[in-house]
């Protein structure tokens, strides 16, 4: 329909546009997306076969939706990419609060002005960006601010009794009439809150000073909760729970390479650091392993969760340590490091909830200790674990090294070293070029020298050389020697 030449009543009716509740725009509107193959939920990875098939059938069932789950699952996202099921245009009479429908008006304004003028009606239209309503519950949210309330002001103003509905002030859900309304963390919603959601959920309607109105209300209700909420700050009211339609459950990304996909979606870079900084596969798969560890992790609240926001933050912390770098150097381009992960741990250190024995270890040590067992565990995923070496006496592979070490070598790697530094230094240890080549042979020239680096840091988690911090960089070397100078943090064993 061509929005753009209808302004009033009459010519909508002589278009004949034909009106449908925001439930059946959003069904309609999906079972076209369904027979064209076209993806409704873009940009939501890992959902396809579990959340987004659950969401999709809720809204054919034309149903209230509580999404649940633990911080960081896309709750949000998903909610606002459901105004993508929407008309592009909706009319509504000119002047509503309410977004009234020109066919079926619901507010006494609008009724009152149709009266009035009849097919003149003057009318505008709504984009469906438009129609999306969010509102975070917490404790302080009041009943006018969700239903709504007399306002004295406008009484006087328009010298109106306190009985006439025009003195009424409406709430943020009359208001979205006609539109998807979001309410986020609803167990922070206080109960008596809460009761008041009944009426509107089941009948659509709404109860302002026990004034007697009947507003049905037009709205499509997404919740989202996070299952810690219903006992650590609150809970949702069994009635309410009942009321809504579909409750669905998200979750993490199942493995590496979905959470990989998030993270270089979701990262903000700029356009000099995309072009001048460049992530390998083994750079990015250890930073994804952290969040993995974390989700382990006995220092870690389970309960509370790992945000996929750990991993985007990082992976911007990784890009921005290895661009410093590379500033500092007065080079153009550069390869994020090993190394460089030391980069990460202020991100990791304000996304994790500590238990107890984790707030005595501390937020810094708990995040260098998740990027030990990152790195130990996809050491694995390339290398002969050693400690199954030792038992099956077998050839170790890593004896070359180990034995450079031992000799009294020791190898700085610091964190702002040139490229021909950082390739200079690692072609000394003798048998660590023969290693990553016999194991992970074809690799590009930087990739091989990013590998040696892991094949260090791999060798130091698994106790075979030593490991130390220096101010600006890290030391390997012999295991003893480590041993006397003091352990790095990194090296403790969960």
């Amino acid at each position: 329909m061509d929005h753009k030449h209808i302004h009033t009543l009459g010519e909508l009716k002589s278009a004949g546009y034909t009106s449908r509740s925001v439930k059946d725009e959003l069904r309609e509107n999906l079972i076209q997306k369904i027979r064209s193959n076209e993806n409704v939920f873009k940009g939501i990875i890992g959902f396809e076969d579990t959340v987004i098939p659950e969401i999709e059938r809720a809204i054919l069932s034309r149903h209230n939706i509580n999404l649940l789950g633990l911080r960081g699952q896309a709750k949000t996202r998903i909610a606002r990419q459901m105004t993508e099921l929407l008309d592009e245009y909706i009319p509504a009479v000119t002047g509503s609060e309410l977004n009234d429908d020109p066919l079926s008006p619901i507010s006494s304004f609008a009724k009152q002005k149709i009266a009035e003028l009849q097919d003149e009606t003057p009318i505008h239209w709504i984009h469906r960006s438009e129609r999306y309503v969010e509102k975070l519950a917490t404790p302080d949210v009041s009943m006018p601010d969700l239903i709504g309330d007399v306002d004295p002001i406008k009484a006087a103003n328009l010298k109106l009794s306190y009985a006439d509905e025009r003195v009424i002030h409406y709430g943020i859900i009359p208001r979205s009439n006609r539109c998807i309304f979001v309410i986020n963390e609803l167990p922070d919603l206080q109960a008596r809150i809460q009761v008041a959601l009944f009426n509107i959920l089941q009948e659509g309607d709404i109860q302002i000073r026990g004034f007697k109105i009947r507003i049905p209300l037009d709205i499509q209700f997404i919740f989202t909760a996070n299952p810690e909420d219903y006992t650590n700050r609150g809970s949702i009211v069994t009635p309410l729970k009942d009321r809504i339609g579909s409750q669905i459950l998200t979750h993490y990304p199942k493995n590496i390479e979905l959470s990989k996909q998030i993270t270089a979606q979701e990262a903000k870079l700029s356009a000099s650091q995309k072009e001048s900084v460049s992530v390998g596969d083994l750079v990015s798969t250890i930073l994804e392993q952290i969040a993995f560890e974390a989700r382990e992790s006995e220092y870690v609240d389970a309960k509370s969760g790992v945000s996929a926001r750990l991993t985007i933050s990082a992976y911007e912390n990784l890009v921005s340590t290895a661009e410093r770098r590379m500033l500092l150097n007065n080079e153009v381009k550069t390869d994020a490091r090993i190394g460089d992960l030391q980069g990460v741990i202020p991100a990791v250190n304000g996304k994790i909830e500590l238990v107890y024995e984790g707030e005595q270890e501390g937020a810094g040590i708990v995040a260098q200790h998740l990027l030990s067992k990152a790195i130990r565990n996809v050491f694995l995923q390339y290398f002969p674990d050693p400690s199954k070496l030792k038992r099956k006496k077998e050839i170790n592979p890593y004896h070359s090294v180990v034995q450079w070490f031992s000799q009294g070598h020791v190898l700085d790697l610091m964190l702002l070293q040139t490229e021909e530094e950082y390739r200079k230094n690692l072609s000394l240890v003798k048998g660590l070029d023969e290693l990553v080549e016999s194991y992970v042979p074809k690799l590009n020239p930087t990739d091989k020298l990013i590998m040696m680096e892991f094949v260090l840091f791999g060798m130091a988690e698994h106790s075979l050389i030593g490991k130390n911090s220096l101010v600006k960089g890290m030391q390997f070397q012999d295991i003893l020697g480590s041993m006397f100078s003091g352990d790095d943090l990194l090296d403790e064993e969960s």
